[in-house]
């Protein structure tokens, strides 16, 4: 079409945001934004069926000169380990919208360009194909979570806002290093294709591997580098925690896909054994502190954890069944876990507490509820037909053919997610009816149901017939496998 597709997406929420400042109305507020994250995602979809699966070369290329004296270009472009992030990042925008549409009451406007900014920068993050354009937006993404957790979140708001911001930013900080490491050893120039091609010394490779690492375990968020997650989470507005779960976690993971496995091949292959040994403790350790809460997001958050695990076990295992089950578990991760922390938002409105010893019997007072709340608890254990069992199991395939240990922990994993799900599903929907007696409880509206149902549709569709993701992932994640070992990927 000749259209600058990547940019139109990027900067469509900006754009809608800069409007947004001139709206005086609430509603209009809300019907605009909700108008943008539509219009947005629309593009998302346009792109996904123009995106050629047969290739791993990057599609829909800009590149204009920006900084030409530093090497500097703006460059966006997608492949397969991108695409799908892009657009779930779409999906999650107007989700997100639609959650906020009562939940919050002041400061509206305010609300809604903090949120339409950071979904344009965390677009940009998965088009950048510039080190230096991808750091701009890697960084400035920080702004509009801290906002939104510190002046929309709970009590805690502002020592979960700054334990977030000061965890990132340290991060960031040694990412900045690497960067300006990379750019002088990498013939000056932040060109990120150009950055893989080259065949860097063992010695810089370590140190970068272990400067990238700090930056993307954070956002992962691995462990020990976890403890900001659940402040986070907990205080967040539920729009934050869907943000925060459905895409600012899958960045670290992009991090190490982007950078650390092709511009860092044989650092990677070197301490793979030590990152998948990092991520069957995020699994193990994850599921047992998700075990032991007793609040609902507390839980959910600590399952993030768990599940992160699984992707990063993947992205190591470096084998071709690993890493597509972790990229694809990315996705999955994203819709599955967005929608939980959508749930208890949905219920917490009603309620007013996160308690699960306060619920009991809430089948009988939202049916409806139950029923979506089911398929979307199904699906983060990993049950057959449900978009998670496509991924963890070729996750685990990969990780028992990298370390059988490693495989055997995450296993153990599973089983603590099948615990602690069903069994908080047990106490606040299948236990003795005293919800529905100290709360006045509805059901799911219309508006609530639009805002579930298409993660509900991408649980069946991806559980039921997964090819069409695959495909996209696919030829990306041979050449990068090709890149890692030092072969030639055939493409």
């Amino acid at each position: 079409m000749g259209l600058p597709l990547l940019s139109l997406i990027v900067f469509t929420p900006a754009a809608g945001a800069a409007v947004l400042m001139f709206l005086r109305s609430d509603a209009a507020v809300r019907w605009m934004a909700l108008g943008v994250t539509v219009l947005d995602l629309a593009l998302c979809i346009a792109m996904l069926a123009g995106f050629d699966t047969t290739t791993h070369a990057m599609q829909f290329t800009e590149t204009r000169p920006w900084v030409p004296a530093l090497g500097i270009t703006y460059a966006l472009g997608i492949d397969g380990i991108s695409a799908l992030f892009v657009f779930l990042t779409a999906l999650l925008g107007s989700t997100c919208v639609l959650a906020s549409w009562v939940a919050i009451d002041r400061k509206v406007k305010e609300f809604m360009v903090s949120l339409l900014a950071m979904e344009a920068l965390m677009l940009g993050v998965f088009c950048a194909l510039d080190l230096f354009l991808f750091y701009v937006f890697w960084e400035a993404m920080l702004i509009p979570m801290y906002l939104i957790i510190g002046i929309w979140g709970g009590g805690g708001r502002v020592y979960a806002a700054f334990k977030f911001f000061l965890y990132t930013l340290a991060g960031s900080v040694l990412f900045l290093v690497g960067v300006i490491v990379l750019y002088f050893n990498g013939g000056e120039t932040f060109d990120i294709l150009a950055l893989t091609a080259q065949d860097l010394p063992f010695r810089v490779q370590s140190w970068l591997f272990f400067a990238f690492l700090v930056a993307f375990a954070v956002k992962v968020p691995m462990v020990p580098v976890h403890t900001w997650l659940p402040d986070a989470h907990v205080q967040a507005p539920t729009a934050g925690s869907i943000i925060l779960a459905g895409v600012l976690l899958k960045m670290g993971a992009y991090g190490f896909l982007r950078f650390s496995l092709p511009m860092l091949p044989d650092a990677s292959v070197y301490y793979s054994t030590l990152m998948l040994s990092l991520s069957a403790l995020a699994i193990v350790y994850g599921g047992l502190l998700a075990l032991a809460q007793d609040d609902l997001k507390k839980l959910v958050a600590y399952s993030s954890i768990s599940h992160m695990g699984f992707v990063t076990m993947g992205i190591f295992a470096l084998n071709l069944r690993g890493l597509e089950g972790g990229i694809l578990q990315m996705f999955n991760h994203g819709v599955t876990t967005g929608a939980l922390f959508l749930f208890v938002g949905l219920i917490y409105e009603r309620t007013h507490t996160r308690s699960i010893a306060d619920y009991g019997g809430l089948m009988k007072a939202a049916p409806v509820y139950t029923t979506f709340l089911a398929l979307f608890i199904l699906s983060s254990m990993a049950l057959p037909g449900t978009n998670s069992f496509v991924g963890e199991l070729l996750v685990l395939s990969g990780g028992f053919a990298a370390n059988l240990a490693v495989g055997a922990a995450a296993v153990l994993g599973a089983l603590l997610g099948a615990a602690y799900l069903l069994g908080m599903y047990g106490k606040v929907v299948l236990g003795p009816a005293s919800v529905s007696v100290r709360f006045k409880i509805r059901d799911v509206n219309a508006r609530e149901i639009a805002a579930i149902l298409p993660l509900a549709v991408f649980v069946l569709w991806v559980g039921l017939y997964p090819k069409p993701f695959l495909n996209i992932i696919d030829a990306s994640a041979k050449h990068l496998l090709a890149q890692v070992h030092g072969e030639e990927s055939g493409q």
